[in-house]
C-alpha cells in the first residue's frame, strides 16, 4: 500500500487530536494555576479553589502530554515517511492500434490440412472456440451427424 501520509486520513486525525488535546491542556492549566495563585496571594482562597484546582491542573497536564505526544508521533511519522524510498510510478504506453492490424485471412487457409477441414465441415475448428464437433454415430453404412440423445442436447445446456 503505498499510500501518501499527507492523504492518510488517520495521519490528519492523530494531527488534529493531538493539536485540540495539547490546546485544551495548556488552557486548564494556565487557567487554574492563575486562579489559584491569585487566590492564595489574596487570602481569598477557599477549599474548593485549592483541591479542586489541583485537581483540574492534573487533568489539564494530563491532556497537555498526551498531545504534546501525538504531536511528536506525527512528527516522527513523517521523517519516517520521507526517508522511505517513493515507489516508482508506473509507466503505461499508449497502445499503438496501427501495430496491430487484424489479418483477413482466415487461419485455415494457412494450413493446407486446415483448409480440406473446413472444406469436409464447413467449421473451421480454430475459429469455433469452444464449439466442440457433433458426435457421430455409424448406423449401417450412413452416418448420423448430431447427439445421440444425450442429457446436453435434450435440456438445451451448452456444454464446452
Amino acid at each position: 500500500m503505498n499510500k501518501s501520509l499527507t492523504r492518510s486520513i488517520g495521519f490528519w486525525l492523530l494531527l488534529v487530536l493531538s493539536l485540540a488535546s495539547a490546546g485544551v491542556g495548556a488552557w486548564l492549566v494556565a487557567g487554574q494555576v492563575g486562579s489559584m495563585t491569585s487566590t492564595l496571594l489574596d487570602n481569598t482562597a477557599t477549599g474548593v479553589d485549592v483541591y479542586v484546582g489541583q485537581s483540574l491542573v492534573v487533568v489539564g497536564s494530563v491532556l497537555l502530554g498526551a498531545g504534546i505526544i501525538g504531536i511528536l508521533i506525527a512528527v516522527a511519522l513523517s521523517a519516517v515517511q520521507s526517508l522511505l524510498p517513493a515507489a516508482a510510478p508506473v509507466v503505461v504506453e499508449p497502445i499503438d492500434w496501427a501495430a496491430e492490424e487484424p489479418t483477413a485471412e482466415s487461419p485455415a487457409t494457412e494450413d493446407p490440412a486446415r483448409a480440406s477441414e473446413v472444406e469436409q465441415t464447413g467449421v473451421d475448428a480454430a475459429t469455433a472456440e469452444g464449439v466442440t464437433e457433433p458426435a457421430t454415430e455409424t448406423v449401417g453404412d450412413e452416418r448420423q451427424n448430431g447427439s445421440s440423445g444425450s442429457t446436453a442436447t435434450a435440456t438445451k445446456i451448452s456444454v464446452k
